[in-house]
Order: C-alpha cells, then structure tokens, then sequence
C-alpha cells in the first residue's frame, strides 16, 4: 500500500482533506465511499516526506487496546468494534489507519494482519501478541496486557518530561542571561574600566576577553552545539560502530546511566513476558525484544542469549553467559525456570525496575532543580565579581 492525500467532500457539504493508506486512486475512492466521504481528488504522498514519520500518539493506542478489548470481552465482532472506534476518533491520521484495517478486515484478513499493513502504527511486538491472541483465543487479555505496558511508557514518559522541563527551563534562562551579559553589558563594562587607567585583576581580564569572543562569535556560540548535535546524529545514524560505542556511552553514565539500563530491562521484561504468556516461542519473543529495548548493545546481548538458546541451553545459563543483566534479572529467570513460571518472574522483575525507576527519577528530579540553581548562580556571581571588584578598588582609593 501507498499513502495518498485525498481531497472528499461528506454527507453535510463540507470539503475535508486528509491522507490515507490505498492501493491505488480507486481503491482510495472505494475506501473513503465506505467512510461516507465522496472522492473528489487525491495523489500519492512521496515516501520519507516531512508528515510521513509522525506517529500516531501513545494514548490513541492506549485507548484502541481498551477499546477493542471491552468489546471483544463482550462478543462485539472485531469489525463492528473498529467502526465504532473509527467514528469516535479525533485524530485524523489514526482514524485514517483504523479505516484502512476495516477494508482490509472486509476483504478477508484477521486483525493482525490488518496491523502489520502499518509497521508505523503497529510494531512488530503488537502485532505478534495480537496474532498469538486471536491462535489462543485469549485476544482480550493480551489486549489488556498491552494497554498495561502502553499506560507504563506513557507515565514514564510524563515523568521523564517533567524532570526536563526544569533544566531546560532554567538552561534557557542560564543561556539568556549570560548571552545578555557577555554582549551588551560586560562591553559597556569594559570601556570604563579602560578609562580608569588601573590595573584589572584577573579574573576581569579573562571575563572581557570571553565577552569580546562571544560578541564577535556568538552565532559559532550558538550554532557550534547544534551542529555538534546534528553531526553526532547523522553519525550514529550511519555508521553502526559509532552506533554502539554511543548506546555503550549511555549506559555508563554515572547517573542517567543506571535508569537508562533498568527502564531498557523493564520494558524487556515486561514484552517477554506478555509474549511468553501469549504462547509465543522463547526463541521468537527474544528475538521480538530486540526492536523493543532501543539499545544496540543491548540488541546484541539478546541476539547472543537467543543463539545460546537455540544451542540447547537453558534461558537462565544463556542470559548470564552474556554478561549484560543483572543479579536480580539472572535469579527471577532461575526461580521461573524451576517453577514453570517463566512469566511470572519475568512480571517481577518488571515490577521491581519500574518501582526503581519511579524512584530514581524523583530522587534525580529533587538533585537537578539546586543543582541548575547553583549553576545560574556560580555563573552570575563569576560575571558580578569580576564586574565589581575593579569599582570597589576605585571606590575605596577614592576614599583613601
């Protein structure tokens, strides 16, 4: 399928637009006749383009799972489900998606393979639980296990947003002062300090040496970070051995580093066990976590233990022989091997990181928030040391 932007007028007259996954042009005219919108015009969207990559947001999903799981719980037919939801949907790409599901429901497919029509939408770990619920029949609870994860990584991310807006706050404030300092006002300084014909201390030579840089430089000042940013991206994007060596950098950072790698256990945790749960092969669910975990070395670890496994050794001796989990990882996969309830202590270890990661993020906020103020002060009280100190020495020869 291809995405088409389309141009339709509804039942009421009004002209609406919109894009839209199709076959071809008259595959988009039946699909949007289906939805009460008659066709007007439509052409291709170029793969790649600006729009394209936009995600549908996390809550669209979250409420999709609890949707279709409450009405297949009640025996409502997935179809009458998605129709429903379709209609009650605000989000114009998602509605979209969930229209192009239904025609391809109609035309004989199942539900997970209506998903796996849009990888965007639907990863490659959504779709496999889907398909492993409708085999078993138990669709509904694996529905809810994914609204489970999906309401995690929505609160996790509201956390995380929260411990970036203060330092992003106070960084953007840091930045405006210090750029307002050093090119209005440290130059108007510095001319009056020439004028007293005294020597200036230190610490004010260095200050009017670095205003007269950042006035003369200051779009390098500010362009030099972004640039920075940019190329660190394009090269990690590239090439997989700075891939690594980045992803490897993160997980040892003295402080995000250990809730980076327990937030990366816990979603792991977390997906292998709704897999292994579905009825989904250890093999299959290890190597469906590999897209999950968002971390090449990570990735690689998983690839070796899933290698190990299909050798012939048991989950427990394969994950400690790669040396990439913890303690606590390596002796719940032990317990749940001699119980015969692997997912269970997968769903243990999940519940443990994700109570530590609540907990580190709160500590981490409460250390960040003094921790910039400090910063703007050191910083304002370097520039009005410097700044004051020649005029106290003239205020007090004066006196003298």
């Amino acid at each position: 399928m291809s995405l088409f932007s389309y141009k339709a007028m509804n039942t009421g007259g009004r002209v609406v637009h919109g894009q839209m996954d199709a076959i071809n042009l008259v595959d988009l005219e039946m699909r949007l006749k289906r939805m009460d919108l008659d066709f007007i015009n439509g052409d291709p969207v170029k793969q790649g383009g600006l729009f394209r990559g936009i995600k549908v947001p996390r809550r669209e999903l979250i409420n999709f799972c609890f949707h279709i799981e409450q009405l297949t719980r009640a025996g409502v037919p997935i179809l009458e489900g998605l129709t429903d939801l379709r209609d009650s949907l605000l989000n114009p790409r998602f509605r979209e998606v969930i229209a192009g599901m239904i025609e391809s429901i109609e035309g004989g497919r199942t539900l997970s393979q209506a998903m796996t029509e849009h990888p965007k939408v639907f990863n490659k770990v959504f779709c496999s639980l889907v398909l492993a619920g409708e085999n078993t029949g138990n669709l509904p609870e694996v529905l809810k296990s994914l609204n489970d994860s999906l309401k995690w990584e929505d609160e996790l991310a509201s956390h995380t947003k929260k411990l970036l807006m203060y330092p992003a706050f106070v960084g953007t404030v840091v930045l405006g002062v210090t750029m307002f300092l050093m090119v209005y006002l440290v130059p108007q300084m510095a001319g009056f300090f020439k004028n007293m014909g005294q020597t200036l201390p230190t610490q004010t030579k260095v200050l009017i040496a670095t205003s007269a840089i950042v006035k003369e430089y200051w779009y390098l000042v500010l362009g030099l970070p972004i640039a920075a940013a940019i190329g660190l991206k394009v090269m990690v994007d590239a090439n997989p051995a700075v891939r690594y060596r980045f992803d490897e950098m993160k997980l040892n950072l003295p402080v995000l580093g250990p809730i980076l790698r327990k937030i990366i256990l816990s979603r792991f945790a977390s997906v292998f066990a709704m897999m292994y749960s579905s009825g989904i092969a250890i093999i299959d669910s290890i190597r469906a976590t590999e897209d999950v975990v968002g971390n090449v070395v990570i990735q690689g670890g998983l690839k070796r233990a899933g290698q190990l496994i299909a050798e012939g050794q048991n989950v427990t001796v394969a994950f400690q022989n790669i040396g990439l989990f913890p303690p606590l990882v390596i002796r719940m996969l032990r317990v749940g091997e001699n119980t015969g309830a692997l997912d269970t202590a997968l769903l243990n270890v999940a519940y443990f990181y994700n109570r530590d990661v609540k907990e580190s993020i709160e500590k981490l906020q409460t250390m960040v928030e003094p921790a910039m103020t400090l910063v703007l002060g050191a910083i304002l009280g370097w520039v009005m040391l410097a700044v004051l100190g020649p005029i106290y020495d003239v205020i007090t020869k004066l006196k003298v």
